[in-house]
């Protein structure tokens, strides 16, 4: 149970970021044959205490009726408590280490960020190209609000490095890459497929 409580913290988290960005939520819990009844009741009861909407969606084993729960409450709470216009982190204008730095502020709840020569380089080329005016994307790990995999649950006062910084022109981001995550792999020269034929009506190739 201790571990769950740990967890609940974490959500709180996301929800005061959304709720931040001036959105109404909701809370879903997707059930696996694991979770017990017990640690379903306590987060119905925490997130009732916090006046948000819960609902337990159990689609995987039972279909279309295991989701009615949650399709209620998402129309109910849509019709009811609807969201407010979207607010931003920063605006367009910002600098994109001052992006960067509310970010990890307003979001992660960290107390700063530091960045490499070859970030800060990078930074003065977005500058000179006049790209400044694109917002951020920072790509870390997924397993903390950090960018230290191990710091689970809901860490504070932290510190994000970034070593590199990606200009994405076509879609208009500019990305900060920080700590050792590792950014999707690219394909192959040569892809499996051009290996899988079918042989006298056998699928080859596929390993």
């Amino acid at each position: 149970m201790e571990g769950l409580k740990e967890g609940v913290r974490n959500l709180d988290r996301h929800i005061r970021n959304l709720q931040g960005f001036g959105q109404t939520v909701v809370v879903c819990f997707n059930r696996y044959a694991s979770d017990t009844d017990e640690e379903i009741a306590f987060c119905r009861e925490h997130c009732a205490e916090m006046g948000i909407g819960f609902a337990v969606n159990n689609a995987f084993n039972e279909g279309g009726a295991g989701a009615e729960e949650l399709a209620r409450l998402v129309a109910e709470t849509i019709d009811k408590h609807p969201s407010e216009s979207l607010c931003y982190a920063y605006a367009d204008e910002d600098s994109i280490e001052a992006k960067a730095k509310a970010v990890v502020a307003k979001v992660y709840g960290g107390s700063g960020v530091s960045f490499t020569p070859a970030a800060k380089k990078m930074l003065q080329k977005i500058e000179e190209l006049g790209l400044t005016h694109y917002p951020i994307c920072i790509a870390k790990t997924q397993y903390s609000f950090s960018a230290d995999q191990k710091a689970y649950g809901v860490p504070e006062g932290f510190t994000i490095a970034i070593r590199d910084v990606v200009i994405n022109r076509g879609s208009e981001f500019v990305v900060l890459i920080a700590g050792e995550i590792l950014r999707m792999p690219g394909l192959p020269k040569v892809p499996q497929a051009e290996k899988i034929d079918i042989v006298n009506g056998e699928i080859e190739g596929l390993s």
